[in-house]
């Protein structure tokens, strides 16, 4: 062959594995603001391959929209949902188990609160973890020294005296909540190893039932009630500000049990006054993994084969330490493998206040595990939470006991699990 064909050929063949390589799948995300953007544009910029990033407004509303593209074969290739939509996701059987389309992943690199959640029954992991929060007790250190109290609470009955303390200081806002479920039922089920639903939390069955009418859940409500009422915990309507992530940042409360995306402006408000620790738990038990909040990424079916490739690509490129590490910089997500958290000790300072906030975050989630705290895998739960609120809600105003309005929330979130389960009981 002459050289002028042989380079002819080679042109030819460069050029067919070029376009081989160029493949193009989109990503749906609900992260706001220019965050997934810079991600995306760093995985593009180091592949041959590209992944359009496009928001698509918040959890619920993409959650209607990827249910709609499915159904018109215009879905994207990944696509986050948040934590509570992993049971309607898995019913849709519309995407391919995370866990079962490789054969050269270490699962077990991630930590147990991240992982446990998007697992199936048979400990298979159906989506990859990746915008990930959890609880943690925030404290405005200036003012629980001028109380006389030297560290943040570890068990509720140091938060008890911590709180009369702060009130016989002349504190107006020893503590303050929301009470949404996410956060004075949901996490401290998990944390204590108390079942929300039979079925291990709907794990292990559609024929589930609620139990937040039993044991350390009622106790736990009814502590909140009663240390509402003496003044020592206030809702947001009783604060000032209007809303309690407000009200502490503003220094108006002194604690607050709250999500790790309030770290931020809370920083900026307290400053070095800020100490954040692992949420309470009550004494003689023993600490189990907090829930992941967030979101996860899945594979979602029907495309080709390469398409599938660049995906796991993309999903490999953000399990890097390093991109795990430029996300929790960019929003204060938590890094939710081993590796990446070893990245982030040996790589920054330990008074680095970007990465002040992860230290008790990771290790809320890394505690060891049980049944109870792996995740929570019940249909309609998005509705059960309102219901939830609602319920215990009428209990702190006064016109119902916290035990009706648990067994109120038991029962018509009984109701959304039989519908549910009457909708997806012959779906295999």
């Amino acid at each position: 062959m002459k050289l002028s064909a042989i380079a002819t050929a080679l042109t030819l063949v460069a050029s067919a594995s070029a376009a081989q390589a160029d493949t193009s799948i989109e990503f749906w995300h609900s992260i706001g603001g220019d965050v997934v953007d810079k991600v995306c544009a760093d995985f593009n910029a180091q592949s041959n391959n590209k992944v359009e990033c496009i928001f698509q407004g918040d959890y619920e509303v993409a959650m209607q929209k990827a249910v709609a593209s499915v159904r018109s074969k215009n879905h994207p290739a990944l696509m986050q949902f948040y934590e509570v939509g992993t049971m309607d996701i898995m019913m849709s059987n519309i995407f391919k188990p995370l866990e079962a389309s490789y054969s050269d992943v270490d699962w077990n690199s991630y930590i147990s609160g991240a992982k446990g959640y998007y697992q199936s029954a048979d400990n298979q992991l159906m989506s990859q973890p990746w915008n990930s929060s959890t609880i943690v007790l925030y404290t405005n250190q200036e003012a629980l020294s001028k109380a006389g109290i030297e560290k943040a609470p570890a068990t509720y009955e140091e938060l008890l005296a911590a709180m009369k303390a702060l009130q016989e200081s002349g504190h107006q806002c020893p503590y303050t909540t929301d009470g949404h479920p996410w956060r004075v039922m949901e996490q401290v089920a998990a944390r204590h190893g108390v079942e929300i639903a039979s079925n291990n939390n709907g794990f292990d069955g559609l024929d589930a039932e609620y139990k937040v009418n039993e044991g350390l859940i009622v106790d736990h409500m009814n502590n909140l009630l009663n240390w509402n009422k003496q003044g020592l915990v206030k809702l947001d309507p009783q604060t000032r500000a209007g809303r309690y992530t407000s009200a502490f940042a503003a220094g108006e409360c002194a604690m607050m049990e709250a999500s790790l995306s309030a770290y931020n402006a809370s920083a900026t408000a307290l400053g070095e006054s800020l100490e954040i620790s692992m949420a309470p738990v009550y004494q003689d038990i023993d600490r189990l993994n907090t829930f992941v909040g967030g979101g996860s990424l899945w594979m979602l079916d029907g495309h080709t084969a390469k398409e599938e490739e660049v995906a796991k690509e993309f999903l490999d490129y953000l399990r890097l330490p390093e991109v795990q590490k430029s996300l929790t910089a960019m929003t204060g997500y938590l890094p939710v493998t081993q590796e990446a958290y070893q990245h982030i000790l040996e790589t920054t300072d330990a008074d680095d206040a970007t990465f002040a906030s992860v230290h008790a975050g990771y290790a809320s989630l890394n505690q060891p595990s049980n049944s109870a705290s792996r995740g929570i895998r019940l249909g309609f739960y998005t509705q059960f939470r309102s219901i939830f609120q609602e319920e215990t809600q009428k209990a702190f105003a006064g016109s119902i006991t916290m035990e009706q309005a648990l067994d109120n929330a038991k029962r018509r979130g009984d109701q959304l699990l039989r519908r549910f389960e009457r909708t997806y009981k012959n779906i295999s």
